[in-house]
């Protein structure tokens, strides 16, 4: 079943209005009820986004399953920013793993819980790329082909931001990063390389797989909810863009993440079993020149020369997600 969009968004500015809204269809961070799960008082870089796809994430995740959840976190910025020793901003049960081991540790809970009868406590997993595309992979493949039952969250900042930005396989192609300097012929990060998770986990055919925004925390939180309502493996891949790692102005966390999605270049959808059963159309399209732009990483793109031949590479790549997501209604292409 398709969900249904709230599509009205407040004059001169990218929120959509609550106060027009019957309760039943405000967000939850919107109500003085929700969670706080991730609450003042932590270590972020100023317009963190994945301080804000956490918080929106779990508090929708807590409000699921009314408060009964547990929490496996990996080594990296969010566990680092939020737990600082010996204090914490996490107001859940909530444990640290290795780098590598979160979605093996989400396992073992999920298998205690299990054991003791406690089928009313639910299992989240959490890590960035780096823990969850590259150090982790082999842990998270497990867990979807055991089909666990645990969520396991992607927060996307397309780098190893807490050990010095460095490139990680969720990199795109030309971004200067630590290890992908803007130098030679082809500067950034090398085309042809990586990995799309979502679409691994797809592969496995677990039972719910979704990519979601900080730039729309009605889809992401909707996603949210709809996962705790399942079991067995289900994974979400938020994007969260990172004004330290990107060399964004911080008040434009938000409006990047909204500037992937409408270029094409990230892809909101959701799958089950395998199957695309929805995706986020795009609702006014820009040229990636507008995302690159905001963004140092790919300042090299632009002085001292532009380089329209790697720019036409990347629109080439959004092109394709639209076709490939079928990302613009029919009158639009």
């Amino acid at each position: 079943m398709r969900t249904s969009h709230v599509k009205f968004y407040q004059t001169g500015t990218f929120t959509v209005g609550n106060r027009l809204l019957s309760e039943a269809e405000r967000s939850v961070q919107s109500t003085l009820e929700r969670t706080n799960a991730l609450n003042s008082g932590h270590r972020a870089c100023q317009g963190c986004g994945e301080a804000l796809g956490a918080r929106y994430a779990i508090d929708a995740a807590m409000r699921a399953t009314d408060n009964q959840l547990i929490a496996a976190n990996a080594t990296g910025c969010l566990e680092v920013f939020s737990t600082p020793y010996p204090q914490t901003s996490w107001q859940i049960p909530w444990i640290h793993s290795l780098f590598g081991n979160t979605a093996a540790v989400a396992t073992g809970v999920a298998a205690a819980l299990r054991v003791k009868g406690r089928t009313q406590t639910r299992v989240v997993a959490q890590g960035g790329d780096g823990g969850t595309t590259d150090i982790g992979f082999g842990c998270l493949s497990g867990m979807f082909e055991r089909n666990d039952d645990v969520l396991y969250i992607c927060y996307d900042n397309e780098a190893y931001m807490n050990t010095g930005v460095q490139r990680s396989s969720a990199t795109p192609p030309a971004a200067r990063t630590a290890t992908s300097q803007a130098v030679g012929s082809e500067p950034g990060n090398v085309f042809g390389q990586g990995k799309n998770v979502p679409l691994i986990a797809m592969a496995h055919e677990i039972p719910y797989v979704a990519t979601a925004s900080v730039a729309d925390v009605r889809d992401l939180e909707t996603k949210v909810t709809k996962a705790m309502s399942m079991h067995g493996a289900r994974y979400i891949h938020i994007l969260v863009p990172c004004p330290l790692g990107w060399g964004a102005a911080p008040h434009d966390t938000v409006n990047l993440a909204r500037l992937a999605t409408e270029s094409g270049l990230f892809p909101v959808f959701e799958a089950e079993h395998g199957e695309i059963t929805d995706r986020r159309t795009i609702r006014r399209k820009v040229p990636v020149e507008d995302y690159l732009r905001r963004q140092k990483r790919f300042a090299h793109l632009f002085k001292p020369e532009l380089r329209t031949d790697v720019i036409a590479q990347l629109q080439a790549m959004a092109d394709r997600n639209i076709r490939r997501f079928g990302l613009l209604d029919k009158e639009e292409l």
